[in-house]
């Protein structure tokens, strides 16, 4: 009798195990995408599909690195988006398509706020759910950007730090 285990493992080439994160990320994108469209809070459409997943089954639960990007891309929405608009050239964020923007903020926020992710890692992801998503031109597109951003994250991540242990200063 031969089991599932017995099965030879697909090498396809291109065949990638998504894993968590991954999905984590393409689930942010999605929300982040969906809000923008409706023109709504991304922070609110979270918190109802976190509340829809609850009451009905058939609503995949939002997973916990999901309900982080979401909610750190839209607590940081202002300086993410200025970010971005900074390392394009002779573009506006506006121009791009939605998901491109989606991507971006994510990655974006990720470079900057993530430290338990490897720059390489946020620029791959990024990249990779361009390809999945978007238009041909956009993976390369996004890594471009990305590039460039790389290279201030270490500064922003400091900065960040240096804020958070920075103690606040005694009220009189």
């Amino acid at each position: 009798m031969v089991t599932v285990a017995d099965q030879p493992v697909d090498k396809k080439p291109g065949f990638k195990k998504l894993g968590a994160r991954h999905k984590a990320r393409r689930r942010a994108v999605d929300l982040l995408f969906e809000a923008e469209a409706r023109d709504i809070d991304p922070a609110d459409l979270l918190s109802e599909r976190v509340a829809l997943s609850v009451r009905d089954d058939s609503v995949a639960p939002v997973s916990p690195y999901t309900r982080v990007l979401v909610e750190g891309v839209a607590d940081d929405l202002d300086r993410v988006d200025a970010t971005i608009e900074g390392y394009l050239q002779d573009w506006a964020l506006s121009r791009l398509p939605a998901v491109d923007r989606a991507i971006l903020r994510v990655a974006v926020w990720e470079l900057f706020h993530a430290n338990d992710v490897p720059p390489v890692v946020a620029v791959d992801e990024a990249v990779e759910l361009a390809k999945e998503l978007s238009t041909d031109d956009s993976p390369s597109f996004i890594n471009g950007v990305l590039g460039q951003v790389v290279q201030v994250a270490p500064q922003v991540r400091a900065a960040a730090a240096a804020t958070r242990a920075t103690p606040a200063s005694d009220e009189k």
